[in-house]
């Protein structure tokens, strides 16, 4: 499992600039406080666990720690994301109930370090973006575009200590690499497929 660490900024011209890590997600920009952001994974395997919240995609093993991955594409009324070369979790860690969690964000692809202005920050709008407005913190001005600056407490949070219950009930040692590497990034359904071991009726009259 191949990781990306994210060093903290430090204060750059007098704390003015704020840093936030953006990335894509079903084909829109979106941008997180890097502060928030611990490292990137590479999204090699995960395992699925049943009964999860909607939202939650499953459970990775990071260095022997179970990390649930949320996908932001469900919470955010959309179909689940598709798995491609390019999909990868970002670790983040956020505060609930004045506790630290870490959590995994599934994303499309990780885009670039943006830095903004506190005047390259409008509110959000009542409307008009696919994340819900209570979970958009602002909109960052980016060039001729706008990124749309997650808030993750707001996001993570509703669905957070279901999805930790949820992986430490199926998970009660090592997650388990069980699942096919995606050879070409094509999530499959372990339940699905005639791949299981199980004999079919041509392996019974052959034998």
């Amino acid at each position: 499992m191949t990781t990306t660490s994210i060093v903290a900024p430090g204060d750059t011209s007098a704390g003015a600039q704020s840093q936030y890590l953006s990335f894509f997600l079903a084909g829109e920009e979106y941008g997180v406080n890097i502060l928030r952001v611990k490292e990137i994974v590479e999204l090699d395997v995960f395992t699925r666990v049943p009964s999860a919240p909607v939202g939650v995609r499953g459970v990775i093993n990071l260095r022997g720690r179970v990390i649930p991955v949320i996908d932001l594409a469900v919470r955010f009324g959309l179909p689940e994301s598709a798995i491609t070369r390019r999909s990868c979790v970002v670790i983040a860690e956020v505060m609930l109930d004045g506790e630290p969690l870490v959590m995994g964000v599934l994303a499309d692809a990780v885009s670039q370090v943006l830095e903004f202005r506190p005047e390259q920050l409008e509110p959000p709008p009542p409307f008009g973006t696919r994340a819900r407005s209570e979970f958009v913190s602002a909109m960052g001005q980016a060039g001729k575009k706008f990124v749309i600056i997650l808030d993750l407490e707001r996001v993570l949070a509703p669905a957070a200590l279901d999805a930790l219950a949820a992986a430490q009930d199926a998970v009660t040692a090592e997650v388990p690499e069980e699942e096919e590497p995606p050879a070409e990034r094509t999530e499959r359904d372990a339940d699905t497929g005639d791949d299981t071991g199980t004999p079919t009726d041509a392996d019974t009259t052959a034998g």
